[in-house]
């Protein structure tokens, strides 16, 4: 599909969380982020009004507009005062009848839950790393080492630091503790694969309905002579200056054969239709011993401009600006006024 297929006359609503509890630089940040997608989908001819969440009365933010004149780029996280509350945005959208972005509440639900994740895609034969719920810090059985140890309930790898590499089963013991401590919920061990990690994001074609990798990223943890250090930390997505975000390099497209690249793909595209994501969606995958292991999917992934999605997608011959346009469009195709046909 040519970028040009986009309309760009779409009324587009931009909705966005700011937690009046966020320290003055985070909410400075994501004002800043909405204004560079507000201004870059204005340079191509929509029409866009902001619309920012600062309570969890979305209803009440919503009311004066008609859901029949917009489509929602859906970019709100959660509503603040609520953790974990991103699903509740999507049904909330749907029960006032608004077109949003991204996928419906139910996928979005699913993709917090790890266990549930994990155990979908083991259903369906997706390779990914072997895995244990443990609500408390009683890892008995547990022989695969090293281990990661994770949040069984959070995204955008939240609590994952260094430490959660463990290659013992003391070490196991004392992070599954700290993880169900710190966070009040249960950890989730998996055997930690100690190889190439990609960022792969897919997004749906306007014309015939099917859905495409761009071209896909790779961490790269080269710098990084620990294995404990070769992963994705929290630090590494939102801590300038941290090493973690300083060494982290990523290659863009990632440096695959014809083969390898044909493998990712099949995998990519076959948990997009296991998980029924919408629009668009990414994952992590890791490469050992030439099986791709699938870790994570995020059928909301975050578009600032410094994102790996943003990146793909400018490879793919998308500026910022097309980017977002083509994610409205997609969900412009679900709008029973503004929903015309695009392809003739």
């Amino acid at each position: 599909m040519s970028v040009k297929e986009n309309r760009t006359d779409l009324p587009v609503l931009i909705l966005y969380n700011v937690d009046p509890a966020w320290l003055s630089n985070e909410i400075e940040e994501a004002v800043h982020g909405a204004q560079k997608i507000e201004i870059a989908l204005r340079d191509l001819g929509h029409p866009v009004t902001s619309v920012r969440v600062t309570d969890a009365n979305l209803s009440l933010r919503l009311r004066d507009f008609d859901p029949e004149k917009y489509i929602v780029l859906n970019w709100c996280e959660e509503l603040p005062g609520i953790p974990h509350s991103e699903a509740m945005v999507a049904q909330i959208l749907t029960s006032l009848n608004f077109t949003y972005t991204g996928s419906p509440a139910d996928v979005l639900a699913l993709s917090w839950d790890r266990d549930k994740v994990k155990e979908l895609l083991r259903q369906n034969a997706v390779p990914t790393p072997c895995w244990r719920i443990y609500p408390s810090p009683c890892p008995d059985g547990w022989d695969c080492f090293p281990a990661i140890v994770k949040p069984s309930k959070e995204h955008c790898s939240y609590g994952i630091t260094s430490a959660s590499v463990v290659e013992t089963p003391d070490e196991l013991t004392e992070r599954i503790a700290a993880v169900t401590e710190q966070f009040h919920q249960p950890a989730i061990v998996e055997d930690f694969i100690d190889g190439r990690e990609f960022h792969v994001s897919l997004w749906e074609n306007i014309c015939n309905g099917g859905v495409r990798m761009l071209p896909p990223a790779e961490m790269d943890f080269s710098r990084f002579e620990s294995l404990r250090d070769r992963l994705c930390t929290f630090d590494s997505k939102y801590r300038p200056g941290s090493r973690h975000y300083e060494e982290i390099q990523v290659q863009i497209p990632a440096m695959l054969d014809d083969m390898q690249l044909h493998q990712l793909e099949q995998t990519s595209m076959e948990v997009y239709r296991i998980f029924g994501c919408q629009d668009y969606t990414r994952l992590d995958i890791r490469l050992r011993n030439s099986t791709f292991y699938v870790l994570d999917i995020n059928p909301n992934p975050d578009i600032t401009l410094e994102t790996s999605i943003v990146q793909s997608a400018e490879l793919a011959g998308y500026s910022y600006g097309a980017m977002i346009s083509h994610l409205i469009n997609l969900a412009a195709l679900r709008h029973p006024i503004l929903g015309t046909q695009f392809c003739k």
